[in-house]
């Protein structure tokens, strides 16, 4: 995923290393200086180990390993809930034990990647203020793995289309598979958004958190006192802004005091249970097959009052966060890990629904969802589903490090500013459009409703790729 920035390098995979880029580096010697030159000019690669032997010391670890457990507890999460049944039905273990649905209080860690988000976009913006350079150098390694996931998937779906397919389990990963990309979508919001949102910042500072939290919470009165129809959807972005905002907040050291994070984490949570216990809220912090209100799509004011909850949280851990990523084996691995974070997240439902689709193929027993047998053979099911995403890193990983451009390319000016504005609305929407309506029917005309704005995957890939093509203009 992005990351904080103080400065980038980025280089090749040499054989045998982790393809890692976007660390930070200090000025050095001369010797060092040239030969991070030479590498950076002839894709010779860097080493995870050696990148995190090389970090500087005012490199915030924490936020880093952040990035890598919260996408981690979503993967987890995501292989954990799945609740395969023998003739292929994909349902949810929450639905299945509604009494664990209370894990997700703990589980439900994206509004800290927001988070995290946040805090690395107002440092990356400091070391590129143009607009163009910035949206570019942020959604380049987002982008790139994306168009790859959705052309490997569309293909895919073509194939299965062409031979008469589509039902049961494949008709299922169709439409599964694409739902992740919401978080791709609203991320490049975010990205988009960032240089207006950081002026906001800068002149209202806690004020810029509380407008999108009143508006979120505004909304939510209009949709359920109301009953204005389409306005929680407003939410996607007042929500998510209100985390993001957060972000900005603990880059200026407004979080550092003590009483900041126990405050949010106090007013967070005891807002989260009073809207569950007194409002319409649902206890699952994570969307639920055919439940009425969810507090995901579109979010509530619950969501964002546990994401409050969980920023106060970890920056309360913030002590004992920053002395574990400073131990050395924990370092390389959450270097490794930031460098194929995007690549895992889009692949590893693949992954996982590959795994079912191979033990109902080969006859392997699925047990009832949650029954003894179910909870013993889960770790073997997700031992298998991380090892095959891995498989998939390994195939696909290349996609997530965009090439440097050639020594003498023009830096993007004030005229690219344009294209990359477009560039990126046109990518989140059909990115968007692409995690509503999958990759099934691709031929059939099948839609989906994106907002009130019916959708076909054939389209939503066209802007998905017209969005792509814009940001990756040099000029």
């Amino acid at each position: 995923m992005p990351h904080g920035a103080h400065g980038h390098l980025a280089g090749a995979r040499r054989p045998g290393t982790h393809r890692v880029t976007e660390y930070a580096y200090p000025p050095g010697p001369r010797g060092r200086e040239a030969t991070l030159a030479r590498m950076a000019r002839t894709g010779t690669g860097l080493s995870a180990r050696y990148l995190a032997a090389h970090t500087p010391a005012g490199r915030d670890r924490y936020v880093d390993l952040l990035r890598v457990a919260s996408l981690a507890t979503v993967v987890l999460g995501h292989w954990t809930m799945a609740a395969v049944t023998a003739d292929g039905r994909v349902g949810n273990l929450l639905a299945v034990v509604p009494a664990l649905q209370v894990a997700t209080w703990g589980l439900q860690v994206m509004p800290v990647f927001f988070f995290v988000g946040g805090f690395a976009h107002a440092l990356s913006h400091r070391s590129r203020p143009g607009y163009a350079a910035f949206v570019r150098g942020r959604v380049r390694r987002l982008l790139r793995p994306t168009v790859a996931f959705a052309a490997v998937w569309a293909a895919a779906a073509l194939a299965v289309h062409l031979l008469g397919g589509g039902g049961g389990l494949t008709g299922t990963a169709l439409r599964l598979v694409a739902q992740p990309l919401w978080f791709v979508g609203v991320y490049l919001a975010m990205v988009a958004l960032t240089p207006p949102l950081l002026r906001l910042h800068r002149r209202w500072g806690w004020g810029a958190f509380a407008a999108p939290a009143g508006g979120a919470a505004a909304v939510d009165a209009l949709r359920f006192a109301g009953d204005v129809p389409y306005v929680g959807f407003l939410n996607f972005a007042l929500v998510w802004l209100a985390v993001h905002q957060l972000g900005f907040l603990r880059a200026d050291g407004r979080l550092g005091a003590p009483a900041v994070p126990r405050a949010l984490a106090a007013a967070g949570l005891a807002g989260a249970v009073a809207l569950v216990a007194f409002g319409p809220y649902p206890l699952s912090m994570v969307g639920m097959p055919g439940e009425e209100v969810s507090n995901m799509a579109p979010p509530t004011l619950a969501l964002l009052c546990h994401g409050v909850w969980l920023v106060g949280a970890v920056e309360l851990l913030r002590g004992p966060g920053t002395r574990l990523a400073a131990r050395a084996r924990v370092w390389r691995a959450v270097v490794a890990a930031n460098g194929i974070a995007m690549t895992a997240f889009l692949w590893h439902l693949t992954a996982m629904l590959g795994v079912y689709g191979a033990m109902l193929a080969l006859g392997v027993p699925l047990p009832e969802p949650a029954s003894g047998a179910w909870w013993a053979q889960l770790p073997v099911r997700v031992a298998v589903a991380a090892a095959v995403t891995g498989l998939l890193v390994r195939v696909f990983r290349a996609a997530e490090h965009p090439a440097r451009p050639a020594a003498g390319a023009a830096a993007p000016g004030p005229r690219s500013a344009a294209p990359a504005a477009l560039g990126v609305t046109l990518s989140l929407l059909g990115v968007l459009g692409l995690s509503t309506v999958g990759f099934g029917g691709l031929l059939e005309g099948r839609s989906a409703v994106l907002v009130a704005v019916p959708v076909t995957a054939p389209g939503a890939l066209a802007l998905v790729l017209a969005g792509w093509l814009l940001v990756e203009l040099r000029r």
